[in-house]
């Protein structure tokens, strides 16, 4: 059993390489996300109506559609219309356009949980709009959300999985070429389930020191909130 570990060591620069396009791949999509979820909830909170129907159609028919279709969409399907994208890009659009719907949710719920009178007080002392949001309502909705966003955040790390389908050298992609060339089934996947492991640790790890210093009283973060990946529960379910 020892040799075909030792088997695999030739194979351990494969595996960092891999890691480190994982989580650029991750951090990407959810910088997308992030910038997509929240001009979609402020679209949705817009008195004008074609952005607020404009913002449900986007959420409902991300929401409502497996992800692994959305990759095969934008990676097969939009070279038809003259755009040639690379996998690590098509990756990074799929996923960010796909975990900013649910952010979208996750911002308008944070928006709406800070409490009316605050807003109408602000107001009143001759704020405007966009100093109220930033001022008012952007710090209280952050503190509320942040530890879903966070889920958010891991969970999309564990997504980043289904980009293999478009052979993108990641983690699972990675593994899979490197288990038909050894045939090393339970030592190749353990080694990229362990990999998940320590990044999604290492990410979360972060993410609790950040909040712990961005918010005043520090935010209390459960150690255990990322369960139940959205799309990845529609992946299974399709």
């Amino acid at each position: 059993m020892l040799y075909q570990w030792l088997t695999l060591w030739g194979y351990v620069p494969d595996f960092i390489h891999a890691a480190w396009l994982t989580l650029q791949v991750t951090l990407l999509s959810f910088l997308l996300a992030i910038a997509l979820g929240l001009s979609t909830a402020l679209a949705g909170a817009s008195p004008i109506l074609a952005l607020r129907a404009v913002a449900r159609g986007y959420i409902e028919l991300i929401r409502n559609t497996p992800v692994l279709l959305q990759i095969f969409i934008v990676f097969f399907g939009l070279p038809s219309l003259g755009a040639h994208l690379s996998a690590y890009t098509a990756g990074v659009i799929a996923l960010g356009v796909n975990v900013g719907a649910y952010l979208a949710e996750v911002f308008r719920a944070g928006i709406q949980s800070v409490p009316r009178g605050q807003i109408e007080a602000a107001s009143l002392l001759g704020l405007q709009r966009s100093q109220i949001f930033l001022s008012v309502v952007l710090p209280q909705a952050a503190r509320a959300v942040y530890p879903a966003i966070v889920n958010n955040l891991i969970q999309l790390l564990l997504g980043t999985s289904l980009l293999s389908a478009i052979a993108l050298p990641e983690l699972t992609g990675t593994a899979i070429v490197i288990n038909s060339r050894t045939l090393l089934y339970i030592q190749t996947f353990s080694i990229t389930l362990v990999a998940y492991l320590v990044l999604s640790n290492v990410l979360s790890w972060l993410a609790e020191r950040i909040g712990a210093k961005a918010f005043h009283p520090p935010l209390a973060m459960p150690r255990r909130t990322r369960r139940g990946f959205p799309f990845l529960r529609q992946a299974h379910r399709t």
